[in-house]
């Protein structure tokens, strides 16, 4: 009788989980149910937290975490591996709570009961924007607009987010200083 091999076959597969990120995300990209799987319950935890600290609401939370990851399989093509997966997926969630934000307000300024025109001449008064003002805030906008991208994404996310520097600094795997 032969004896039996105790390595196991040059052709078996890794397993998605035993693989590298960089080898998850190009297994995903073409089409890898199984390698998005795994990339999703990597990064489910960090993105549900960004989403709750972002909106303070469990439900929506986990409503956006969600939407964070069709998203991301949706546009999992475009990742370019020009940074890190977990960056790229921490700013589509990023994307989605403020795009999620945009669509919120746009729908609440549509909301107006329409029945009392007491009612919509105080919004409109209590929404009253000194010319100045509105200036400014356009000068702001240009200004963050022409900012580099991780520069602005560090700025929205101190001075609009609220986020600690140090919170920044590991989120976008940068340095504190």
């Amino acid at each position: 009788m032969p004896p039996l091999a105790l390595t196991a076959p040059a052709t078996v597969p890794p397993r998605p989980a035993d693989l590298a990120p960089t080898a998850l995300v190009i297994a995903a990209r073409a089409g890898s149910v199984t390698a998005f799987e795994t990339l999703y319950r990597q990064n489910v935890g960090r993105i549900h937290a960004l989403c709750l600290r972002l909106t303070a609401d469990r439900e929506l939370a986990g409503q956006l975490t969600q939407d964070t990851f069709v998203r991301a399989w949706e546009k999992l093509g475009g990742f370019r591996g020009e940074s890190r997966f977990e960056t790229w997926l921490h700013r589509l969630a990023v994307n989605v709570v403020l795009d999620w934000r945009r669509q919120r307000d746009r729908r609440q300024r549509r909301e107006i009961a329409a029945e009392d025109p007491q009612v919509l001449e105080n919004a409109a008064a209590s929404r009253a924007v000194p010319a100045a003002r509105v200036a400014e805030r356009l000068d702001l906008e240009r200004a963050v607009a022409r900012l580099p991208e991780g520069a602005r994404t560090v700025f929205v996310l101190y001075e609009i987010e609220g986020y600690a520097i140090k919170d920044i600094a590991e989120i976008e795997g940068i340095a504190e200083g």
